[in-house]
């Protein structure tokens, strides 16, 4: 069975940091591009970033961009999502996902993590 587990996140104040955690099992995700994506109570998936795995290209939200660095150790099958400078807008449900993504869209998914909660106090 393949599974994406996410771990990391917790609740901490405006200006802090968290590092989210992805790590596969079941399979290999390193032909996957993999990204990340987030779901404030009554809002749509949203996307946050992903990492490409021809090339590692990346690509963030506007939101995030010059916040949040995601990487992947392809050696020890985990992507993770580095955010800093949190602030209470960034409060959500962090999704890992893997697929193949042209326009960051969460439809373009193919596997799923459980999500893991982030709040941040202001």
């Amino acid at each position: 069975q393949v599974q994406l587990v996410e771990s990391g996140g917790g609740l901490v104040q405006a200006g802090d940091s968290l590092r989210l955690s992805c790590a596969p099992s079941g399979r290999t995700f390193m032909m996957y591009d993999m990204g990340w994506f987030r779901q404030a109570p009554g809002k749509e998936h949203e996307f946050v970033s992903v990492i490409r795995w021809a090339g590692g290209s990346t690509d963030y939200a506007e939101s995030v961009k010059g916040r949040f660095t995601i990487s992947r150790d392809d050696a020890n099958n985990t992507v993770y999502l580095q955010m800093n400078s949190l602030k209470p807008e960034d409060t959500a449900v962090y999704y890992c996902a893997a697929g193949y993504y042209r326009r960051n869209n969460p439809d373009e998914s193919t596997y799923w993590g459980q999500g893991t909660q982030v709040t941040v106090s202001s």
